[in-house]
């Protein structure tokens, strides 16, 4: 807002004012500055209250979606050990690249879950031993 020099202050409305109903405000002439009836700006209180917990709510969904994502990696143990960034919101190779630094870091916070063949589990049945077959080899 500007300050003139003669004490009035002057707004200019933003696009969410100029969709309001705004009634033509009348001088207090002891003090100088706009006045607005009560009920316009309980108005306006409200709504601006209503922006705060939608902005509050779309936050923390977003702080949650942050967290699904990173455990959906499986890369760390607790996914809260990556701090929340909403621009890794958007890339998940940049989400991936965040997580690989910091467990380069830190390799303590990596996930301790194997991965891959590491010679244990289910088998292919091909892969069986056949101990007649070895014995039978050795005595000859």
């Amino acid at each position: 807002m500007e300050q003139p020099e003669d004490g009035v202050r002057q707004t200019h409305p933003t696009v969410d004012q100029q969709d309001v109903q705004q009634p033509d405000a009348p001088v207090d002439p002891e003090t100088k500055q706009e006045t607005f009836p009560r009920a316009y700006v309980e108005q306006l209180r409200q709504e601006a209250a209503d922006a705060r917990v939608k902005a509050r709510r779309a936050d923390d969904l977003a702080r949650q979606l942050f967290s699904a994502r990173v455990a959906a990696t499986g890369l760390l143990v607790d996914p809260a050990d990556l701090p929340y960034d909403e621009q890794l919101l958007d890339d998940p190779a940049a989400m991936e690249a965040a997580i690989e630094a910091l467990i380069t870091a830190k390799p303590h916070l990596a996930s301790r879950i194997p991965r891959g063949d590491i010679g244990q589990g289910v088998s292919d049945p091909a892969d069986t031993v056949d101990l007649a077959a070895l014995l039978r080899a050795g005595a000859n």
